[in-house]
């Protein structure tokens, strides 16, 4: 018959609701996915493959929800987050269009928030954060348009000045290299380095000049 006998909240989560067809439990349900149901109502199996569905679908939903929580996510980064909790593709894209029609998902937004998150506390060249938003999955254009704003020298000096302190004690040929792997490491060119080292060390330069420059 599965016919509706019993709604139930579920214990352990207020949010899920215990289906009962014929006086046996029979499956959970998101809230959501369960609105309309009432003790009465009979179930077709079609219904029931429905219902099942719809509750997929915002179980996939809340998780990825929770994931947008801890700090803003690309397209890409969500779809393989589901994937690896075992979801379908179809379903993944019922949700990040979901995400997207809400403006939660938005890979403009995410490669903007990413270089201003870098640019403020862990300045990189142009070619590492292109790099960095390519490993999210965010497209080529968007990245362009992204970094176009980023000036290379002002993001090395800034990136220097964390680190000066650090090594201002030493000669300036141990300084240059250290600062110089430095700054290679974050991607900066080589002109961009050395530019970005000479005015770190007049701005920190000991009492005793240094007795080779090269």
């Amino acid at each position: 018959m599965n016919k509706i006998t019993a709604l139930t909240a579920q214990k352990r989560n207020k949010e899920r609701v215990n289906v009962y067809l014929d006086g046996k439990f029979a499956f959970g349900l998101a809230v959501e996915a369960a609105v309309g149901l009432r003790v009465g109502q009979t179930l077709t199996p079609v219904e029931i493959a429905e219902l099942q569905d719809r509750d997929q679908f915002a179980r996939a939903k809340e998780k990825a929800l929770r994931y947008l929580t801890y700090r803003p996510r690309s397209e890409s980064e969500v779809r393989r987050n589901l994937q690896q909790k075992g979801y379908e593709d179809d379903l993944i894209t019922g949700v990040i269009h979901y995400l997207k029609e809400r403006d939660l998902l938005d890979d403009e937004a995410f490669a903007a928030y990413w270089v201003e998150q870098r640019e403020t506390f862990k300045p990189r060249s142009r070619l590492a954060l292109r790099q960095e938003l390519r490993e999210k999955g965010v497209a080529r254009r968007v990245i362009d348009a992204a970094v176009a704003g980023v000036d290379e020298y002002a993001s090395a000096e800034r990136a220097a000045e964390k680190r000066a302190r650090r090594w201002e004690h030493l000669p300036y040929d141990e300084f240059r290299k250290k600062m110089g792997g430095y700054l290679k490491r974050r991607g900066f060119r080589y002109d961009v380095t050395k530019t970005t080292i000479e005015k770190i060390w007049e701005t920190h330069e000991p009492e005793q000049p240094p007795t080779e420059r090269r």
